[in-house]
């Protein structure tokens, strides 16, 4: 099935919206991260984890769904096709690749946050 010029520019601002969002969101992630783990001050510490947890939980997650589908709905819906073209399946496999480390990770993120809330010291 093939879209209108006006659904595909949509689902193409839709999927590069959220891929650019995503790439942003996870260099605020390691800001943070990298902030976490240099700072002697434990309150910047433990904003830092809480911080970190929020972002991955409201901001990637969502965002790295919203990639994989609207990127699907390219696919599948313009002449490129899914399976015709290896750059197209190569760009899928890394983003359910990274989705799927994500969520796995996920509970890891949580872990931390949780730890460092109830530390008094970094």
């Amino acid at each position: 099935m093939t879209m209108t010029i006006r659904l595909r520019k949509l689902a193409l601002t839709a999927h590069v919206t959220s891929s650019v969002g995503l790439l942003g969101s996870i260099a605020a992630f390691l800001s943070l991260a990298i902030a976490g783990l240099t700072s002697q001050d434990a309150q910047t510490v433990r904003a830092a984890y809480l911080a970190m947890e929020l972002i991955a939980r409201f901001v990637i997650v969502p965002l790295a769904f919203a990639s994989l589908l609207t990127g699907l709905i390219q696919s599948l819906g313009t002449p490129w096709g899914l399976f015709r073209h290896y750059w197209v399946v190569v760009k899928l496999l890394l983003t359910v690749f990274a989705t799927v480390v994500l969520l796995v990770k996920m509970e890891l993120v949580g872990y931390a946050a949780r730890l460092r809330q109830r530390r008094h010291c970094p």
